[in-house]
């Protein structure tokens, strides 16, 4: 059994070591214009490695098993009797747990990190989700508009509600995604870092038109913020 041990071992190394080379190098999202975007990148990259590794050992095992060990030509006798192995049953069992355990406890390191209020002032936007547009409030400044925009570089603190079903606020370029539920106020912090325009999309299926929910979301510069808040405020 040992030549069928190092192929197995041997092929699950270069599979797993493909699949990651993929998760690393091809761009799978777009590309981060947010704070939160590079942690949370980075934690999808790891579930995708370790994914991927576990994919490729499975498969290995499951595709030799089927070519090395398949019935020959004029073979008409029984399998050999198998029975249970503890060791092995408990060790496919402690392995898996403490990989799920291991990334349960990253994933809520990072989003403890990004729910933690920042040192400075935040800009506070207050988002109506409804079916099935988006109305975004300044409550800092007095006025309500259809389209989200923000200064490049300064926190804001999103303060998510819902008035009839739940949604889901999500800009892909931001990564964060928090739904909004109704008779509940929700928080979502997001520091954009890139100047240019965006989508927020509905990422909770909430009706016939939820393919149509979407808004416009701006990252301008300090100045331009600051001016298009006094056209609004007239």
């Amino acid at each position: 059994m040992r030549k069928h041990w190092i192929a197995v071992i041997a092929l699950t190394i270069v599979g797993a070591a493909l699949l990651a080379l993929l998760f690393l190098k091809v761009p799978l999202v777009p590309a981060q214009a947010a704070k939160q975007a590079a942690q949370i990148d980075t934690l999808l990259t790891v579930q995708l490695a370790l994914g991927g590794a576990i994919f490729a050992l499975v498969m290995v095992f499951l595709v030799y098993s089927v070519i090395a060990f398949r019935r020959r030509p004029g073979d008409t006798d029984d399998g050999p009797p198998t029975e249970g192995n503890a060791a092995l049953e408990t060790v496919w069992t402690i392995i898996p747990l403490a990989l799920v355990l291991s990334l349960a406890t990253y994933g809520g390191i990072v989003l403890r990190d990004m729910l933690r209020p920042p040192p400075g002032q935040e800009l506070v936007v207050k988002v109506n989700a409804m079916q099935f547009a988006w109305l975004f409030e300044y409550p800092q400044y007095g006025f309500t508009s259809p389209q989200l925009r923000m200064p490049v570089d300064q926190p804001v603190l999103l303060r998510l509600a819902s008035r009839d079903v739940i949604h889901s606020f999500w800009v892909p370029e931001f990564r964060v995604k928090m739904d909004a539920v109704p008779g509940m106020e929700k928080h979502l912090r997001i520091t954009p870092t890139v100047i240019g325009n965006y989508q927020v999309q509905c990422a909770e299926l909430c009706g016939l038109l939820h393919w149509a929910m979407r808004a416009p979301v701006s990252v301008v510069d300090g100045a331009a913020f600051q001016q298009w808040i006094a056209e609004q405020r007239k």
